[in-house]
């Protein structure tokens, strides 16, 4: 059966519309082209594989998407070498992200910022797991880009701060560039502590360390800033909790989190909330340490 002709004009209309769009081309129109690369991918793409053999159609297509994705490229090699000279740090950095992408989002979950960054950080597809992990270590999911924006105004370049499973090393990377404080991941998963660390490098970044390590054994002897989105629960973040509080005795510390660990430091006598967000899994809280802990 011939395709319906009146799709492929919807289609082959879509398509002319996208190469009449010179605004795309703009290096600044980051988030507009993120948008239309899901557009071809999902609205084009997909629909002319549902109609047979159009070469013709998804030759201009994927030609597109690939001509889109490589202005982004450029984008992003023209930062790396900007942080790796030490000019894109701070208030710079965030300006930088934040020109590309709008500001962040008060949606919940991920949006035009964290495609940015992970085009900016991520080198090669990430890796497997490589170990087995217990029943109460949770699955990596990143820290959408919104949350490590707002925490990290809450650390300052005199901090040491601690990402607490932090996986493929987002948080940990942004907070160092964003905060310019030294920054550590704790890892339990040895390939995703290799692939951050490929990261790190490829920016240049000395203040920047992935330690593969069990959060429950981990030395935290120089930290001030915490950060967990909910690496583990039960048993394991107690352990955690309990390690947290005795560096706690000695300093003042921060502790941030994000997602349903929340409610579990929130109950910590030791601890004091210094947010106004509840106990809401999708939103930052900070927590402080008790005065009567140090």
């Amino acid at each position: 059966m011939a395709p319906n002709c009146t799709v492929l004009r919807e289609i082959a209309s879509e398509i002319q519309d996208i190469e009449n769009d010179a605004s795309l081309a703009d290096m600044t129109n980051f988030a507009a082209r993120v948008a239309v690369i899901d557009r071809i991918e999902f609205r084009i793409l997909d629909r002319l594989d549902g109609l047979g053999d159009l070469p013709e159609l998804s030759r201009r297509a994927e030609g597109l998407q690939n001509d889109l994705e490589a202005i982004n490229q450029a984008l992003f090699r023209g930062l790396r070498e900007q942080i790796r000279l030490g000019n894109c740090t701070g208030a710079a950095f965030r300006n930088e992200m934040l020109r590309y992408t709008g500001a962040a989002s008060d949606a919940h979950g991920y949006d035009a910022i964290d495609v940015f960054v992970n085009g900016l950080l991520r080198g090669d597809t990430a890796p497997a797991e490589t170990r087995p992990r217990e029943p109460e270590m949770v699955f990596y999911q990143p820290t959408p880009a919104r949350i490590v924006l707002e925490l990290a105004r809450k650390i300052g370049k005199g901090d040491v701060f601690y990402d607490l499973g932090s996986g493929l090393g987002q948080v940990t990377v942004l907070v160092n560039l964003l905060a310019g404080c030294k920054s550590i991941g704790i890892e339990f998963e040895s390939a995703y502590c290799d692939y951050a660390r490929g990261c790190a490098a490829q920016l240049e970044l000395s203040r920047v360390e992935f330690v593969n390590a069990d959060a429950r054994n981990a030395d935290y002897s120089d930290g001030t800033v915490f950060f967990m989105y909910t690496p583990f629960k039960g048993a394991i973040l107690r352990r955690v909790l309990e390690r947290l509080a005795a560096q706690a005795r000695k300093r003042a510390i921060t502790i941030g989190s994000y997602g349903p660990c929340t409610l579990d430091l929130s109950k910590q006598s030791w601890l004091t909330r210094m947010d106004q967000n509840g106990n809401v899994e999708n939103k930052l809280a900070i927590f402080a340490s008790s005065d009567e802990e140090n």
